[in-house]
């Protein structure tokens, strides 16, 4: 924004400094032409009212035309070129009738304006006629640049703000994702929890008296713990999706990467996958985070390098869990052009809720890497489990 305002800053003084050029340029030669010597101070004071007026902004319609075809009117061929200047003006603001109106009002008038400089009295109305059509035809040029610039201008601005939306509302969806998922994984603990709470709760009478009674108090937390929960999840689902149970798409689970690349392969998608520790070594969320982040990578690769073998490689061991997709460059696929191509940025979103660090981008020799590393909460204690590979 500041270097625009500085850019129409500088237009404006170079609009001023022309402005006074082409007046000065008039005077200066009315001055060496006419012979008289009373001329020269009610020159200079028209000179200085058309340089006035075409310089304040507020005065260039249509105080300045009508001042200058004034002057012209009186002075003639010595105000030729200020006159010029205000066609142009007129013209690149597309007024030009107004512009066709001064030039017509100026010839007329002008058979009785001051006589050794009148258009018709030397016959100067043609080299007049010739630097005003001139003055309109580029006025018409500078106007239609002038719009032209303005619109593609307009246009950048609104695809500049159409993505940030666009960005916005993935991650909007990514953290309505993360909450149903998050909601799937509580509510089947809590159902757990308040299930085996019940179920003791029905054998209080062979309990001492404070563990039944802690026992109810256990059962009704979690059954309330999970009606808060789906009311907050209602909160962030996006409107119009269907809830669980109705239609939803089941959030994954932990081992679902296994199934995910079984399903491609089966679709004739070559994948070498190593994974390395178990899961269980990895909070919930790293897991359900891994799952999006293995299915973007296929996806993208599937539309961007249609039969190139991927490379996936999975750490789930303290402290950080690893994610690492590699494919060599290949053809696209028939669905390279379908997509709102803004799963990157639900993936990053994701990963930086999660305090992690999402790098996308070429690795070297054609070929495309997408790393994630989400470190372990404080006091994970770090395994020491045998790496696990399963390549293809």
């Amino acid at each position: 924004m500041n270097s625009t305002r500085i850019q129409t800053k500088a237009a404006a003084v170079g609009r001023g400094a022309g402005v006074t050029f082409f007046v000065a340029i008039a005077a200066v030669n009315g001055a060496l032409s006419v012979s008289d010597g009373w001329h020269v101070i009610p020159l200079g004071a028209s000179a200085v009212a058309c340089a006035v007026a075409l310089l304040v902004p507020r005065l260039r319609w249509p105080v300045a035309p009508f001042v200058v075809a004034a002057v012209t009117v009186w002075w003639g061929w010595i105000i030729a070129t200020v006159m010029a200047l205000a066609l142009y003006a007129l013209t690149a603001a597309r007024r030009t009738k107004a512009a066709a109106l001064c030039v017509v009002t100026v010839l007329g008038a002008n058979l009785v304006g001051y006589p050794p400089t009148r258009l018709w009295g030397q016959q100067q109305y043609l080299t007049a006629l010739v630097v005003w059509l001139f003055a309109y035809v580029v006025g018409l040029w500078i106007g239609s640049r002038r719009r032209l610039v303005r619109a593609l201008a307009a246009d950048v601005e609104h695809l500049r703000v159409e993505a940030q939306l666009r960005e916005e509302a993935a991650r909007v969806a990514e953290r309505s994702r993360i909450a149903a998922e998050m909601h799937d994984v509580l509510a089947h603990r809590l159902s757990l929890i308040a299930l085996h709470t019940g179920v003791l709760a029905t054998r209080g009478d062979t309990l001492p008296g404070p563990v039944a009674e802690r026992l109810a108090l256990l059962r009704g937390a979690s059954t309330e713990a999970l009606t808060d929960l789906r009311g907050v999840l209602g909160v962030l689902r996006a409107p119009g999706a269907a809830p669980n149970g109705a239609g939803a798409v089941p959030a994954p689970i932990s081992g679902d990467v296994r199934q995910l690349v079984d399903d491609v392969r089966a679709a004739s998608q070559s994948v070498a996958l190593t994974i390395q520790g178990r899961p269980e070594d990895a909070p919930t969320t790293h897991r359900l985070a891994v799952y999006r982040i293995a299915q973007e990578a296929l996806t993208n690769a599937r539309k961007h390098a249609d039969g190139a073998p991927v490379t996936m490689t999975i750490d789930y061991r303290a402290p950080a869990t690893l994610v690492e997709v590699t494919n060599p460059a290949g053809l696209p696929g028939p669905t390279a052009g379908v997509g709102s191509g803004y799963g990157l940025v639900g993936l990053r979103e994701r990963v930086s809720a999660l305090g992690g660090h999402l790098t996308v981008g070429p690795a070297g020799g054609g070929s495309w890497r997408l790393a994630a590393r989400i470190s372990h909460p404080a006091g994970t204690e770090e395994n020491g489990t045998e790496e696990n590979g399963t390549p293809a």
